[in-house]
Parts: C-alpha cells; sequence; structure tokens
C-alpha cells in the first residue's frame, strides 16, 4: 500500500464504502467505484490479498517472471510501481497508461473488480495466509504505517481485527468471497504456506496458469531473486524507500520476518480459542485449510 505525494500532517482515517473500509487521502470512493467499469483485456493480471498476506510477495514473483528471471531489468522502479495497486488514488490513469501485459494488485472485494473478469477475461492470483499470522504481521505495519491508526496495544488491534474494523475490513468475509468466486473467473488460489514450503512449485504454478514458459536457469533466477533473503535487502521490493510520510523505516520495516506462527508469540490461549471458533464458524462453508505452525509446515 503506497501513496506518493501524500501531505505528511495530513490526518488519515477509514473511510467505509458499500461495506468496506478505505483510507481517507489514500483512496476515493468515487475512484474506486468506477474500477467495475474498466476494460480488462486477456493479457491482464490482478493480483488479489487481504493486506499483509504475500502482495509484495507475489509483485516480485510477477516482475521476474515477465522479465524471465533477470533482475537487472526490474532495476530503476520499485514494485509498487510496477505492479501497482489499482485502488489507489489515480489508479486508473495508471492502469490505461500501462502496457500490456498490464500487472496489478489490490486489497479490494470482488464486487468493486472489472465485470470483465467474471467474462472471463484477464486472470486473478489469489494469495491468501493464515489469518492469525495475518492478523500479527498487520498488528506491527500498524505501528510504523501513519496512514493507518497506531494501536493502543496488541488487544485492542486484536478486537478490531475480529470486528473488520480495519482496512480491508473482514479477513473472514474476504477470503470466503473470492473462493467462492473462482470458478467465475481464471483463478489461481495459491497459500504464503506454500511459498514458504516449495517457493519453486509455485512460481512453476504460477507460470503455467499465465502461460509463460521460462527455461531452467530462467526459474532458477525468478525464486532465487523472490526469497525473502534477497527481497529484505532488494530496496526495489522491501519498501523502505517509500516515503516516511507514510511508512516511518524506523518504527518497523515492511518485510518482517516472513514465517509461519508467529502468532504463538502474541495471542493468549483464550484469544487462540477465541479465534478457532469464529473461523470455523466464518469458513465452514468453504473447503479452505492452513497451515498454523512452522513445524508442520514441514513435516507435510
Amino acid at each position: 500500500m503506497a501513496e506518493n505525494g501524500s501531505d505528511e500532517n495530513f490526518e488519515h482515517k477509514l473511510v467505509p464504502h458499500r461495506g468496506f473500509n478505505l483510507i481517507s487521502g489514500i483512496h476515493a470512493p468515487e475512484e474506486v467505484d468506477r474500477i467495475l467499469n474498466w476494460e480488462v483485456q486477456d493479457s491482464d493480471i490482478f493480483g488479489v490479498t487481504f493486506p499483509k498476506s504475500g502482495t509484495v510477495w507475489l509483485q516480485q514473483i510477477l516482475i521476474l517472471i515477465e522479465a524471465k528471471g533477470d533482475p537487472a531489468k526490474t532495476n530503476g522502479q520499485l514494485s509498487c510501481e510496477r505492479v501497482p495497486w489499482i485502488e489507489l488514488i489515480g489508479g486508473k490513469e495508471k492502469f490505461v497508461a500501462e502496457s500490456s501485459p498490464r500487472l496489478q494488485v489490490t486489497h479490494l472485494w470482488p464486487k468493486f473488480l472489472p465485470i470483465g473478469l467474471r467474462q472471463g477475461t484477464g486472470k486473478v492470483i489469489y494469495v491468501a495466509r493464515n489469518p492469525k499470522d495475518v492478523l500479527v504481521s498487520y498488528y506491527h505495519f500498524h505501528k510504523y504505517a501513519k496512514m493507518l491508526e497506531t494501536p493502543k496495544d496488541f488487544n485492542d488491534f486484536y478486537e478490531k481485527f475480529m470486528d473488520g474494523r480495519v482496512y480491508g475490513s473482514c479477513w473472514f468475509e474476504h477470503v470466503t468471497t473470492w473462493y467462492s468466486l473462482r470458478n467465475e473467473m481464471n483463478f489461481l488460489y495459491i497459500t504464503y504456506e506454500d511459498m514458504i514450503k516449495d517457493l519453486q512449485s509455485v512460481v512453476e504454478k504460477i507460470c503455467e496458469f499465465l502461460g509463460r514458459s521460462l527455461s531452467e536457469s530462467e526459474l532458477e533466477n525468478v525464486v532465487k531473486h523472490s526469497t525473502f533473503k534477497n527481497m529484505v535487502h532488494n530496496q526495489q521490493a522491501n519498501y523502505s524507500l517509500i516515503p516516511s510520510s507514510l511508512l516511518d523505516q524506523e518504527q518497523g520495516r515492511f518485510l518482517r520476518k516472513g514465517t509461519v506462527g508467529d502468532w504463538k508469540n502474541y495471542f493468549t490461549v483464550a484469544q487462540s480459542e477465541n479465534f478457532d471458533r469464529v473461523f470455523q464458524e466464518k469458513v465452514k462453508d468453504v473447503p479452505l485449510s492452513f497451515v498454523w505452525d512452522i513445524s508442520d509446515l514441514v513435516n507435510t
């Protein structure tokens, strides 16, 4: 989530719009509504995530696939500029100006996306992450992202996340709504945990979905330069060059841990049990499963 030229003294706040929370100064409800009528092409690629679920990772992978694994071709422009958010103010102008293939990402619900996607035009890649880790990552992001409210403490943020009082609104509704529409569009569903377990297999799956044919060495380079370790030190990908008016780099970093199970360091037993009850209720009609701990990932 990034927007250049924001006023450092501007007070951002959540703006509910048709049931979805936007951010004032970052998003304009009237522009978001117009996205529905954007004309899409078969070559358009939309990466979709709930915040803190692997958006930056997917941006990097898409960029490198198009560059056939050559990182030199990705220098000189930030990942968020090469693969921008469609919901940001001015998103339409960037979308229209881009050459094919147009790579985009979004945190929006499907009801805001171009109608053409449900008519089989363009492609959607949805990345899901186990929501307990999403909550913890989002909590840390709120502490240094100036466009978001600084949480009083973890307990306070936990309650807001569970109630959907965050940008992106309700995680449960986000993932179940998108997943339930997977057969209505050209849709690929992957998980953050699968990317951690076997990044090469996920990259191969994305290439097949997009119809991209890479040589073995090109594929190896995509994987190599998309690892968390390498991305942390890549200024084009790690968001360290985002203006301080948006991200206070002294208070944290965009790419923090990139692991599975960090939620165990923050959730109380009661919070975890409550989360499990809500998860089972909200996701019961959708065949979704997640890996909740790094040890389970190794053993699967």
